[in-house]
């Protein structure tokens, strides 16, 4: 029971556990510009700090899933959480920025053990009727942890030069929590029909075949596209086929293609590709724009965008009950683009901005247009999916978003005409960062385009039997599949 102390340990356990990786993923940004001077470290580097972790998380993701179910959920979920705080260790530790860059790395293969534990924990412990009470308690207070996570990095990473490396440290007294409180009280749970053995070789295409498209795309605007850098591109999408071929070919894959043959299913994932990949480019730029252009500190830096988590706990659920009574396809137009627009304000930052008249404006539209598109969006993903398959459909959705941030994050400075040498220069570094967010708009726009011709009404609205995952919507904010640490 949700009540019972038994069950808000567990509740606790599974909160810290992702809200420890939010808290990380969230800082990140806010130190980048500090990484970068402490460590002489250029914009490419600093794009691999972050895709460095979002590659290993993307790549895995599902495979820690498939782990948890058949090997135990509590045991991958404590064997990532400690995963994670020793890899916490060597970033703060990391003498140089390619040393940090593979400590990210491994704190990207314990995201993927311990995110998708925390809730399938809370779906296997907590009884029906108080699972939607428990996942929307996860929800909301993990929101909490993604809001405060900037602005307390933005304290730490302002300390000193070298303060960026207390926001690694902070995840060893929370790592240490959690592994507590989980032994203590979190039973252990499995699937007892999870057939056959985890999809290992799908796991290995899928991670390399990323890698390679994503250090290619990277590396390539820098290096002018040498030969045996387009052949690691090309590697990399010949690994990406033979991943989807080997999924059709496994009797347990660890993504079943059935679930593309949904067209809802389908479109929800493109939209969500689109949205978020808009969403994680933006705010990689952002921080920087904010600090080394318009001069603000890391702590109001690490604040602007604090915002969009507020009007999201304030507004998600009823969004949600808006799109059940009235279908999810006039949300999921309107509110991409109204975050689009949102995104083309901020192109109107520059050296002279300050927060009240530059960013918060933008920040305000662009966080109402989330909110109308988040629960919507991942009620649908849900609804589309058969009963049995919720949970991998959820997973799925997670993984798309995170590869969508990936691209973004690699491919954005490249098309925005930001050079590795920007930093050093932040008349250029402003004018890509401008085009940068017109882009991200306009890929904004796109997705709700796209949701206005494919998305139906049918699976939400109407009819006297709800469908999994439609009535989720009206317990709780939806977690947000792309947003660190979710």
């Amino acid at each position: 029971m949700l009540k019972s102390a038994a069950g808000r340990w567990v509740l606790a356990a599974a909160v810290l556990g992702s809200g420890m990786a939010a808290l990380d993923a969230t800082v990140v940004n806010v130190a980048l510009p500090r990484i970068g001077a402490n460590l002489h470290a250029g914009l490419t580097s600093l794009q691999w700090l972050l895709n460095a972790y979002t590659l290993t998380l993307s790549g895995l993701l599902l495979l820690g899933g498939s782990l948890g179910d058949r090997l135990g959920r509590r045991r991958i979920f404590s064997l990532g959480v400690l995963w994670f705080a020793i890899a916490s260790a060597g970033c703060a530790l990391a003498p140089n920025v390619q040393v940090l860059i593979a400590m990210r790395a491994a704190q990207g293969v314990a995201g993927a053990l311990l995110t998708p534990g925390s809730l399938a924990i809370l779906e296997a412990v907590f009884r029906r009727e108080d699972r939607a009470a428990a996942v929307g308690a996860w929800s909301g207070l993990g929101g909490v942890a993604t809001a405060i996570g900037p602005v307390l990095g933005g304290l730490l990473v302002g300390l000193a030069p070298w303060g960026w490396r207390l926001v690694f440290l902070l995840n060893l007294p929370l790592a240490a929590v959690v592994l507590a409180v989980t032994r203590g009280w979190v039973p252990e749970t499995r699937d007892a029909e999870a057939g056959g053995r985890p999809d290992l070789v799908g796991a290995a295409l899928a991670a390399l075949g990323l890698g390679g498209v994503v250090y290619a795309l990277t590396e390539g605007p820098v290096r002018g596209w040498p030969v045996p850098l387009a052949g690691t591109a090309v590697a990399g999408v010949v690994l990406l086929v033979a991943f989807v071929v080997n999924e059709r070919r496994r009797r347990y894959p660890m993504m079943p293609l059935s679930l593309f043959s949904s067209r809802q299913f389908s479109a929800a994932n493109l939209v969500t590709f689109l949205v978020y990949g808009a969403l994680s480019g933006s705010l990689f730029l952002l921080p920087v724009q904010l600090q080394l252009v318009a001069g603000f500190s890391p702590v109001a830096a690490g604040s602007s965008m604090l915002p969009v988590t507020v009007v999201m706990l304030l507004l998600s659920a009823r969004m949600g009950r808006v799109a059940q009574r009235i279908g999810p396809r006039r949300p999921m137009t309107i509110g991409p683009v109204v975050a689009g627009v949102g995104l083309g304000l901020l192109a109107r930052l520059d050296a002279h901005s300050n927060y009240l008249t530059g960013v918060l404006p933008a920040v305000l539209v662009f966080a109402l247009g989330l909110t109308g598109t988040v629960a919507p969006l991942t009620a649908t993903v849900l609804a589309a999916a058969p009963e049995h398959q919720v949970g991998i459909a959820s997973a799925v959705n997670n993984a798309v978003a995170r590869t969508a941030g990936l691209l973004a994050v690699a491919v954005l400075p490249a098309l925005a005409g930001i050079t590795p040498g920007a930093l050093a220069n932040p008349a250029a570094l402003s004018s890509g960062f401008h085009h940068a967010v017109l882009i991200a708009a306009a890929l904004c726009v796109a997705g709700g385009l796209l949701a206005g011709l494919t998305i139906s009404d049918d699976l939400l609205s109407g009819g006297e039997e709800q469908p999994a995952g439609a009535a989720a919507m009206n317990a709780a904010p939806a977690a947000e599949p792309g947003l660190p640490g979710r």
